[in-house]
């Protein structure tokens, strides 16, 4: 297995992770390695949601512009959703 050797590590930061490293109930050396773990992990899945690429609504099959004409336009009577009833009784009130 790899070693790494870090220098030059500041005295205050060695104190902060050989503390958070008996907190955790681990060696420094392990505390270490699951905070590199962790940033890697971390960093993948920055990658990953970058690559995600957004469809427009043009793509997805909208007409151009479809949202631009339609979104608050409503102008007729306020929409009003009626009584719905307990959970069990919707379902049957239906059959």
């Amino acid at each position: 297995m790899a070693e790494v050797l870090i220098q030059d590590l500041e005295p205050a930061l060695l104190e902060k992770l050989e503390m958070l490293a008996k907190l955790n109930g681990r060696s420094l050396q392990a505390q270490l390695k699951h905070i590199l773990q962790a940033a890697v992990q971390a960093e993948k899945l920055e990658q990953s949601e970058a690559l995600v690429v957004s469809k427009t609504p043009e793509e997805l099959g909208w007409s151009p512009g479809f949202f631009e004409r339609t979104a608050l336009k409503w102008e007729g009577e306020l929409l009003t959703r009626g009584e719905q009833g307990e959970y069990e009784q919707r379902l049957w009130d239906f059959l």
